[in-house]
């Protein structure tokens, strides 16, 4: 008998639990399609490769396709056939000859060995994606899996970092530990292996209290990049927003994340995963048939208005997940859930976060997912960072997220960068940045760690190529040095790339420390790019999205001089950071005092603003007088100029000043020096004074 013949019980089943759920005894499925005329259920052999029953699924409930297998158990390997009308100027993309992925599916099981089968028009007709394929793409197709739900019910909590504490550290599982002499080999690569204990230690040694991860949920390699022998190492291109990469599996496979994320809270550390709901890896109207264009394309995406065969592109990516369907934000939600309270993860940075923002008439703050979000009872209590820019009309909306959410700030990222370059009249916007942005985010009673600091991101050069090219050099990502940001306010000082000049490193090794000092003393949330603590280098690649490779990998072993005590400084920076209150300000209305002075120890007043960068901040709180080790007042002195610079310093009310830290000389510290008289602070320098 044909396996797709075959007999087999099937029942109505329910129709609210969306995906395969498994409840002890068979499984029950159910599958969104407003617009199908009929679902099959395939189910496949260990190997995957053999179809060994189709079932069609008997009951469609409010659009919900579902039934019931009573023998099915965890384990099992299926995908769905989809039959409706093959309509793209319509919207509809429906051929059951393509195998299909759960959106809800759970785990996803092997890789895409891209053919033309992978698609729902025949590639090589000259009339595209109007016409129609034949060809079956099951046997090139990933499969899902039925879990067992009982392995994610064991917790014992999280840490539950304030924000106005939070230390982010944003990373990648396999970047971090491939290359990693303390991670076991077999682990390397791997969520147990970035959960291993060097590695959890290592993090925590940092001083970081939240680790951020780059996309983890199941996306495959692009077929050209395969083509140039590529691969992509970032994973911005999900297919599946349940399951997470298995290529980041170890020896548990699945538990591996659980455990790994149980690694970081057991040191009391949070995990943040990067995650990208804006766009699919189906692409647009030329794209691949993988799973929700098969099953409902006309919901699941947005279209053009006046022609749904094309995809609107507010992503730059081909298409845009339409989050203004119910069903669709629906799973977005449901996915978020599941993550947050079944894989037990602590927040989630939004690529593109501007897209779920998005309505049929633009971005809206008050949009249906921002809206789904703020009431949720589980997702209004996790980190939600966004990414506040997508390529669409009106999409950059750096401050205009809602309250409750933080935001990457890449304005933050520019005004350091420039100011550390000196750049003309750059100081007034540099102030307003390091005081937490508060003409971004003193707004409907959001507070400083609204603004999430970074000088570098994975995206764009790391903080040692930042002072070591002028230039981007991507050539090895096959596209002649085209792709990536061309603007990224970088300097070579002399020499582009690695140099022996011992002054020119000594004046890269200052810059970074500069930067690093910036970071950690800026009011807001502060962002480490990892591997940026001891100067690691791309060799200029800014666009490391196709790098798996050493390019990309952050190296532990033989490093340039200068990386341990880099590191040693940045422990030291974070340390202060989480000591004084007056370097992590939680709240706008805590009684700060700040002042602005010039070199010559008065007023900044508004003409000064405009007449060089150097600047001297006092901090002070009146409220932190007394307390054991905390200090009431500071001094912030900068100096972006090439050249020595003498500051009068302000008056402390009869005290003196207590040299802390020199990015100069981080070996000294303890000069005193006495308010009004002068203090020489080194070119390209920064320090940090406290009241004796």
């Amino acid at each position: 008998m044909d396996a797709r013949t075959r007999t087999i019980d099937v029942k109505a089943g329910d129709w609210r639990s969306l995906g395969a759920h498994h409840d002890g005894e068979g499984t029950n499925f159910a599958l969104f399609s407003a617009h199908a005329e009929r679902v099959e259920l395939c189910l496949f052999d260990e190997s995957g490769r053999s179809e060994v029953a189709r079932v069609e699924l008997p009951e469609f409930t409010n659009e919900v396709w579902h039934g019931y297998l009573p023998d099915v158990k965890p384990g099992t390997l299926y995908g769905y056939r989809v039959h409706g009308p093959y309509d793209p100027a319509n919207g509809h993309r429906f051929n059951p000859n393509k195998l299909l992925l759960d959106p809800y599916a759970r785990e996803i099981v092997g890789d895409i060995p891209w053919s033309n089968a992978h698609f729902g028009y025949d590639i090589d007709s000259v009339e595209k994606d109007l016409s129609f394929s034949t060809l079956d793409s099951a046997a090139a197709m990933p499969k899902c899996r039925v879990i067992d739900p009982r392995e994610s019910r064991e917790y014992d909590g999280n840490p539950s970092v304030a924000w106005a504490d939070a230390i982010v550290y944003e990373t990648h599982v396999k970047g971090f530990t491939q290359l990693n002499p303390a991670v076991p080999e077999n682990l390397r690569g791997t969520f147990e292996g970035l959960g291993h204990k060097a590695a959890v230690d290592y993090i925590k040694q940092l001083g970081i209290t939240s680790v951020e991860l780059l996309p983890v949920h199941a996306f495959p390699d692009d077929s050209h990049l395969l083509d140039k022998g590529l691969r992509n190492y970032w994973g911005y291109n999900t297919i599946g927003f349940f399951a997470p990469a298995s290529r980041y599996y170890g020896p548990k496979g699945l538990r591996g994340f659980r455990d790994m994320v149980r690694a970081f809270h057991d040191a009391g550390i949070e995990v943040i995963l990067d995650v990208v709901y804006n766009h699919t890896a189906e692409g647009n109207e030329l794209g691949p048939t993988l799973s929700f264009k098969g099953i409902d394309n006309f919901s699941y995406y947005r279209t053009l208005p006046d022609n749904h065969r094309y995809y609107i592109n507010d992503t730059g990516t081909g298409n845009t997940v339409n989050t203004s369907h119910p069903r669709v934000l629906q799973m977005v939600m449901d996915s978020l859930r599941y993550w947050a309270q079944e894989m037990h993860v602590d927040g989630f940075r939004f690529d593109l976060g501007t897209i779920l923002g998005r309505e049929p008439e633009g971005f809206d703050q008050r949009g249906g997912f921002f809206d789904a979000v703020t009431q949720d009872p589980v997702l209004s209590r996790v980190k939600l960072i966004g990414e506040p820019w997508d390529i669409g009309p009106g999409g950059y909306q750096v401050g205009g997220f809602p309250p409750g959410w933080a935001e990457w700030n890449d304005k933050y990222r520019d005004s350091t960068r420039e100011y550390w370059l000196n750049g003309d009249n750059c100081a007034p916007d540099f102030a307003a940045r390091l005081l937490g942005s508060g003409d971004i985010y003193d707004q409907r009673g959001r507070r400083p760690w609204a603004s999430v600091n970074f000088v570098t991101a994975h995206d764009g050069f790391t903080l040692n190529d930042l002072v070591s090219y002028d230039q981007k050099h991507n050539e090895a990502n096959g596209e002649d040095n085209n792709d990536g940001h061309n603007g990224n306010r970088s300097h070579n000082y002399g020499t582009e790339g690695p140099t022996d000049d011992e002054g020119i490193n000594a004046l890269r090794e200052r810059q970074k420390r500069n930067f690093l000092a910036t970071l950690f003393f800026s009011h807001g949330t502060p962002m480490l790019l990892a591997g940026d603590e001891f100067g690691r280098s791309q060799m200029g690649n800014n666009n490391g999205y196709c790098q798996d490779s050493e390019i990309s990998w952050l190296h532990w072993e033989n490093l340039p001089a200068g990386c341990d005590a880099l590191r040693e400084f940045t422990k030291r920076l974070i340390e202060l950071r989480k000591q004084q209150p007056l370097l992590r300000r939680a709240n706008w209305r805590d009684g700060m005092v700040i002042d602005w002075y010039n070199v010559d120890g008065g007023a900044q007043l508004p003409e000064h603003w405009l007449d060089g960068n150097p600047l001297a901040l006092k901090l002070l709180r009146d409220d932190l007088e007394g307390r054991d080790g905390i200090w009431p007042e500071l001094l912030l002195l900068f100096n972006p100029v090439d050249a020595d610079i003498g500051f009068n310093l302000p008056k402390t009310g009869g005290s003196d000043w207590r040299l802390e830290l020199m990015t100069s000389d981080p070996t000294r510290n303890g000069d005193i020096a006495t308010e009004g008289n002068k203090y020489v602070l080194t070119a390209r320098s920064l320090a940090l004074f406290r009241r004796t």
